[in-house]
């Protein structure tokens, strides 16, 4: 006769039935924590960067550079 938890000891998922219930759990606590945050950034430094990154390119002149960072901070 077995004593314990053998392969259905726990509410029948077994000892690896709970392994992966816990670490899908853990899994969707990270991707949630991810999620937040990438978000956590201000619009406006995301929106300074963007511009940066669009004269460093090349893709607008100088004009057009203040002429927008000056609208994105107001």
């Amino acid at each position: 006769m077995m004593h314990g938890y053998g392969m259905d000891g726990f509410f029948g998922f077994g000892f690896f039935g709970l392994i992966i219930v816990i670490a899908m759990f853990l899994i969707l606590i990270w991707a949630l924590r991810g999620n937040n945050r990438n978000n956590s950034q201000p619009t406006e430094n995301r929106a300074l960067d963007i511009l940066n990154e669009r004269l460093a390119k090349g893709e607008i002149s100088e004009e057009e550079y203040e002429r927008l960072r000056e609208k994105i901070k107001n």
